[in-house]
């Protein structure tokens, strides 16, 4: 049964999805290496000393390990053309350590990034990588923070502020249709420009399966959202088909 699964996983949509992403990386390649010299890897562990891991916190999210984190978000700007598109206003829903922002920076971007002060060790992080970011959560049915700015870009990966609780058994209770229509709607309102693009990146669920269940799928297609793998694109206007690829000089 399990080799029967991989086959099918290599065979699949998303491997030749994946493929795809990977020949465009190839084209355009980012010396990732050149980035990691520039960053003071014993200060991050110094950091990380400095900053334990909170109890029951997942050690595979390790923020400490530069070589890792960067090569993943050297993938996410590759992805959304950020190393060869002219300088653009981003703003990076649940920012984290710093990482993705810091290489918009490194790209001729200027970056803002938004999360709760939950995590000690992202606030040294963050100082480091001298990542700007206002605190704050994303609650359903809730606006944003006003920033008194708009943006060419804004970003969510790996995105959890869906989550609401977990059940008896072990399953997350979720945002429904409704909640995603008021924050996508929020967005595109207040934080975009006309030509601006929202892009969520999400984990697969437990089991391996996708986020985007028939249900979801209908609601972000519905949205004009541009479904690739596990992200979601959307433009600033619903009737538009928004590219990852950024064609129009803001």
């Amino acid at each position: 049964m399990r080799l029967s699964r991989k086959f099918k996983k290599l065979f699949s949509r998303d491997a030749a999805e994946s493929l795809w992403e990977n020949a465009f990386r190839w084209t355009h390649p980012v010396n990732s290496r050149q980035i990691l010299a520039g960053i003071d890897r014993t200060e991050l562990e110094r950091l990380r000393d400095s900053y334990p891991y909170r109890p029951n916190a997942r050690k595979i999210n390790a923020y400490e390990d530069a070589k890792y984190w960067i090569g993943v978000n050297v993938r996410r700007a590759q992805d959304l053309w950020l190393d060869r598109s002219p300088p653009l206003q981003i703003l990076d829903l649940g920012c984290g350590a710093g990482y993705f922002l810091y290489l918009c920076r490194l790209f001729g971007h200027e970056g803002l990034g938004f999360d709760t002060d939950e995590e000690p060790f992202f606030r040294g992080t963050t100082e480091f990588f001298n990542v700007r970011r206002v605190i704050g959560r994303i609650e359903p049915q809730t606006p944003l923070p006003d920033l008194r700015r708009k943006f060419d870009l804004v970003t969510g990966h790996r995105v959890c502020f869906h989550r609401l609780t977990r059940t008896n058994n072990g399953e997350w209770l979720e945002w429904s249709p409704a909640d995603w229509k008021f924050f996508i709607n929020d967005i595109r309102i207040r934080f975009l420009k006309p030509e601006g693009r929202l892009l969520l990146e999400f984990n697969p669920r437990p089991d391996g399966s996708s986020f985007f269940t028939d249900e979801l799928r209908a609601f972000f297609n519905s949205q004009g959202a541009r479904i690739f793998r596990w992200k979601a694109l959307l433009a600033a206007d619903s009737n538009q088909r928004p590219r990852f690829k950024q064609t129009r000089k803001l």
